[in-house]
């Protein structure tokens, strides 16, 4: 009996002890550089790891240079707390961070995946984040990965390298490439993150080839970037763009030739007193941060030869991106109608004067287009063509050439769901008419209730679990649509664009304003 009951609980012991050792398993994963282990499983049973290094730092001789493999390190690494986010300004007042402070030293990803073990083959979401190429971090609130992937989704966030850091051109950085090749540095990072994951993410659950990628703004403008560069665009299976695109910049192009991108950083090295690379790359941290503050220094993406062997917009005009499923859109207020005026009143007299001034010669075409006979009108149509100048026009042109050229299902969306008022806000303060540029985040990842800023309704939670299932279920299939969600049909070339509409009562509408964009893109 005695010798019964030892053997009783030494079986106990023995399947304790491989029941840890399975479920340390699981927080433990073998990636290239060594073994992590993650934060563990969550109530929603999702694990998630965190700060996984996919590239070396880029300090030192490696400033200024497309992004290194990962050293490889012993024992296993802590993956539970988010790696340092990319050295930027503080200049987005809405950006909540979670990293672990800032520094050159920052690419690092993070993963969560709701699979029990690798193998499992669960499609993948890669989300880049906005903060137009100078600010923004894959540890904020609203990116947070765990609703997504709770639908069955591994969804995973990055740091990529932003303003002088991400994308200084110089003809030195040219000269030293081994590509011929400098600036879009940010950019390389987010292809080689993309890498990384193709050779990884099997060990977290994931399918290499069913990556999806998106992003808002700078994130968005990144998704079309990354269609359109020949080193990643045969790892993406689809692509999810919030606001903003690469294409169809002609008045203020944001992809420019090597040569002016290059005669830019020449600027920027003389305005710090760096005649050579070697003194650009001794600076320190803090004086590039001296010398990078306020607005005057910006740094272009640039058709550099090795990331863009072309202009994107040819690329994408002659089908030569990726061709997979596209699905993007931008809000109903991305700018505002002060943007226009200044301090100027809105009247329809201040309104002609300003379009005028602006568009010459072709001024009555925009009045056409824009009308602004009363004060509503002119607030209405002077929100309107400013947003379609930011953002709605490129994401527009986007698209179309998408739909023409890729033979693969395009959905086109119009986001118009305002946020609610802050919960501090004062009984008169109002909201804004419209949904202005980045409300739609929180609501398509399923994130509202990490942002404690907006008095959340019921009405915004519904809005959000419909786009959030819209998003889940093009990033399994490729197609939007599901049960109890109404129906979203794609794109077809030449035929009158339909529009989902996102809002408490989302419909499917046909799109009107197809002129005013076939103007933009004339003018």
């Amino acid at each position: 009996m005695r010798q019964f009951i030892g053997t009783k609980y030494l079986l106990i012991f023995v399947l304790t002890a491989v029941s840890a050792t399975v479920a340390m398993a699981g927080d433990r994963v073998k990636v290239a550089g060594g073994v992590i282990e993650g934060a563990g499983k969550q109530a929603s049973g999702v694990r998630i790891f965190r700060g996984v290094p996919y590239g070396a730092p880029p300090v030192g001789e490696l400033r200024w240079r497309a992004p290194q493999a990962v050293k490889s390190w012993t024992g296993v690494r802590p993956a539970a707390d988010f790696g340092p986010r990319c050295v930027q300004h503080p200049v987005f007042s809405d950006m909540m961070f979670r990293s672990n402070g800032m520094s050159e030293d920052c690419l690092y990803l993070n993963v969560w995946t709701p699979a029990a073990k690798a193998g499992a083959k669960l499609p993948v979401l890669v989300y880049f984040y906005g903060g137009g190429f100078i600010a923004g971090d894959g540890s904020e609130y609203r990116y947070d990965g765990e609703s997504m992937a709770a639908k069955g989704v591994v969804v995973v966030t990055m740091s990529y390298r932003l303003g002088v850091y991400g994308f200084l051109a110089h003809p030195e950085l040219t000269k030293e490439s081994p590509h011929k090749a400098s600036g879009n540095y940010g950019l390389l990072d987010q292809a080689a993150a993309l890498r990384w994951v193709a050779d990884n993410i099997a060990a977290f659950g994931g399918d290499p080839r069913k990556v999806t990628i998106a992003g808002e703004s700078a994130g968005s403008f990144s998704v079309s970037a990354q269609m359109a560069s020949p080193l990643s665009k045969a790892l993406i299976r689809g692509a999810i763009g919030e606001s903003g695109s690469v294409l169809g910049q002609k008045s203020s192009p944001r992809v420019v030739p090597l040569a002016d991108a290059e005669k830019r950083g020449t600027e920027f090295a003389a305005a710090v007193g760096a005649d050579s690379l070697a003194k650009l790359r001794a600076l320190s941290t803090d004086e590039l941060q001296k010398a990078t503050a306020g607005w005057r220094w910006s740094f272009p993406m640039t058709v550099d030869g090795y990331f863009f062997t072309e202009s994107p917009d040819r690329t994408y005009a002659e089908g030569r991106q990726a061709r997979v499923p596209l699905l993007a859109g931008w809000n109903t207020e991305e700018s505002n109608w002060r943007a226009l005026f200044g301090k100027d009143d809105p009247t329809p007299a201040n309104y002609e004067k300003i379009v005028r001034a602006r568009f010459g010669e072709r001024a009555a075409e925009i009045l056409k287009l824009y009308p602004g006979a009363t004060r509503d009108e002119v607030m209405s149509s002077g929100t309107a063509l400013t947003g379609d100048q930011f953002i709605g026009f490129g994401t527009w042109k986007w698209l179309d050439v998408h739909a023409k050229t890729s033979g693969r299902p395009t959905f086109r969306y119009l986001y118009a769901r305002p946020r609610p008022a802050p919960k501090d806000a004062k009984p008169d303060a109002g909201i804004p008419a419209g949904a202005v540029h980045s409300a739609e985040i929180e609501y398509a990842m399923g994130n509202l209730a990490t942002n404690k800023v907006f008095a959340w309704t019921p009405e915004d939670y519904k809005v959000s679990r419909l786009l959030q299932e819209y998003f889940a279920n093009f990033v399994r299939t490729g197609d939007p649509n599901g049960k109890n969600l109404p129906v979203w049909k794609s794109l077809t070339a030449g035929q009158p664009a339909p529009v989902m509409r996102i809002d408490v009562d989302s419909r499917l509408e046909t799109e009107t304003t197809r002129p005013r964009y076939l103007f933009l893109d004339s003018f």
